[in-house]
Order: C-alpha cells, then structure tokens, then sequence
C-alpha cells in the first residue's frame, strides 16, 4: 500500500494522515476554486447578486467602465460615473463578447458616443442612458446591437443630437427596436419622419417643446398605423399647420395620451383639449377663403389682361389708323397756335391784320 504523504490534519484532537493522490486532488480543486472566485469576483465599487445575475455599481471619482464582470452577469447598472465619452470597445477591450442582456448607464455625465462603443454586447436588448448631456452621437454608435429592442434617451439634453440619434438608428439598421424613449429633450419639432425606417412599436416624445406635427410626421403615422406615440406635456400651436395632426388624432387610436393632450397658442384655446376642438376652431376656414379669393383675383386679372391684348392684336391696323389722325389734328392745332404766336408777338402784323 502505497504510503500517504507526511501531513496532518486535525478534527478534534485526531490527527489523519492523507494520501499522496488524495492530497494533490485536494490541491487542484482548492486552485481551481481560487480561479474561479477570482474570475467571477465582483468588480470595485459593484454589488454584485448572482442568483438575479444584476451588477450594480456607483461611484463618484471612477471615469472608466469596469469590465471585469462575473461571467453570469446579465444586467449592469451604473450610476454617478464621470464616463463622459464611451469610446470604441468600451465594453469589450479585448474582443471577449459579454452576457449583458440590460444596460443601464443613466446619469454618468456622457457627452459622447462613439462609433462602435457598445460592440461585444451582442445580446443586449435593453439599453438606457437617460439623464446624460449628449452632445455628440456618431452614425455607427450603435453598431454591432443587432438584438437591441429597447432604447432610453430621456432627459439627455439631445437638441440638434437628435438627428444624430436618427441617422445612428437608421445607419445600423436596428430592425429588432421597438421602443424608442425621447422624454423631456426641448425638441421643438417631431422626428417621427426621420425613424421611418425603423419598425417602431412605442415612440415616447412627452415633455417636450413640440407645438406642431408636420404633414410628413403625420404621413409616416398613416404609414405605421401599429406604433404608439406619447405625446403628453407639449406646447401644442392649435392654429391651421396642426390641421393634418388634428385629423389624424380623432380619427385613430395610435395616441394613448390623447385626451390629454392640450393648445398652449393661442391664449384663447389655451387648455383646451386637443380632441374637443372642432376643425373649424383651427382657423382653416378663413384661410383657405382668403387663398381661394386671391387665386379667383388673380386668374380673372390675368384673363382681362389677355382679352385687352388680343383686342389690341386684332384692330392693331385701325389703332395706328386713329393714332395717325390724332397726331395730324395735333399738328394742325399747333400750326395754329404758333401762328396765332407769332401775330401776337409782332405789332406789325396786328396792324396789318386790322
């Protein structure tokens, strides 16, 4: 019997001795434990629950994303990061593909996306980064999110990066998005034109500065007679240009938030419901009058000044006739006067004419 390796081990006050092959299977599986503590441990700053698979991390100095996650992991959430940009493989410096199914990176300061950014997280379906200050949006910032059906841009002071978010959307072609949150971003006009591409489901543009939708937002609507659109807490222009809008509203069930949806301008419809106006309460009527008026003007004008012309064309022959007569009795009557003149300018000849 081979004889056991020289080490002691104490339960009590017995002492057992181990052998060799017993000892080096211990060894191994005490290291492969060690590497697998170690290869799922928690990042810094991160709680980490691997029963729920979500990774939650905060800080307020870190500038970076961590990118030694638990292989289990299927959710990060990161809050208070100064990340500012996010740069290309920000997520997967080494090319490894991540198990991230929801990404949460609301409130980090982000000012900037860069192409590719969130390549490696080929499974993500969820990505939210609300409450940033993006600035910058690159076309292909997108890219590589194949399987992305849910995106979160509210309060992200977009302004004029909200084209941006449109041609990154529409470059990547990210057919698998369904719901695209664009709350509270100050814009002053509906990009449902713009996402036409996509086969949206939600469009959520409350709280906003939108006062009008434009004839080709409201074909794009008729166009996805499936999407939803939030359009609550807008300043609405209740005025003619909102007439298309207006039409599309009463007469479908695209819009949940319909009945709340109010006229800002002018002061006189201010409040009132948009679905309790009534078509003629958009100014249309008098518009359209004063448009069909001067259009009639117009045309009656242009057809009196054509008559007139023809009619000059026709007798052109007896105006030049008449014309000619004219200017004969006028030289005669000068004829006339100047000689009348000329008697009156010398006494002589008024002596003589006496």
């Amino acid at each position: 019997m081979e004889r056991g390796k020289s080490w002691v081990d104490y339960y009590g006050n017995k002492a057992v001795r181990i052998p060799k092959q017993r000892y080096f299977c211990w060894t191994t599986v005490m290291c492969a434990l060690c590497l697998l503590t170690k290869a799922d441990g928690c990042p810094a700053h991160c709680t980490c629950r691997e029963s729920t698979g979500i990774v939650t991390c905060q800080s307020l100095r870190e500038r970076t994303v961590p990118t030694d996650l638990p292989q289990w992991a299927t959710t990060l959430v990161m809050r208070g990061y100064n990340i500012t940009t996010l740069l290309m493989d920000t997520f997967s410096p080494n090319g490894t593909e991540l198990e991230l199914v929801n990404l949460s990176l609301s409130g980090n300061n982000i000012q900037i996306i860069e192409a590719y950014a969130f390549l490696g997280l080929v499974r993500l379906e969820s990505l939210d980064l609300s409450h940033n200050r993006l600035v910058y949006i690159a076309a292909e910032a997108f890219g590589g999110l194949h399987k992305l059906h849910y995106l979160c841009l509210n309060d992200s002071s977009l302004g004029f990066a909200v084209v941006q978010v449109s041609d990154a959307l529409e470059t990547v072609r990210l057919r698998n998005l369904k719901t695209l949150e664009l709350s509270g971003n100050q814009l002053t006009t509906a990009p449902i034109a713009n996402l036409d591409a996509l086969n949206l489901e939600v469009l959520v543009l409350t709280n906003n500065s939108i006062q009008t939708v434009g004839k080709e937002d409201v074909s794009s609507l008729y166009r996805h007679d499936n999407m939803r659109v939030y359009l609550a807490s807008n300043p609405f222009k209740c005025d003619c240009e909102l007439e298309g809008f207006y039409i599309w509203l009463t007469n479908s069930s695209q819009c949940p938030d319909a009945s709340i949806l109010q006229c800002s301008d002018p002061h006189r419809k201010k409040g009132i419901p948009l679905e309790k106006l009534r078509r003629g309460d958009l100014d249309c009527t008098n518009t359209s009058l004063e448009t069909e008026s001067y259009v009639f003007l117009s045309i009656v004008l242009a057809l009196i000044g054509v008559v007139f012309l023809m009619v000059l064309y026709l007798n052109r022959k007896g105006i030049k006739r008449w014309l000619n007569n004219i200017r004969e009795a006028c030289r005669d009557q000068m004829e006339v006067y100047h000689y009348r003149y000329e008697q009156d300018s010398d006494p002589r000849l008024a002596n003589v004419a006496v």
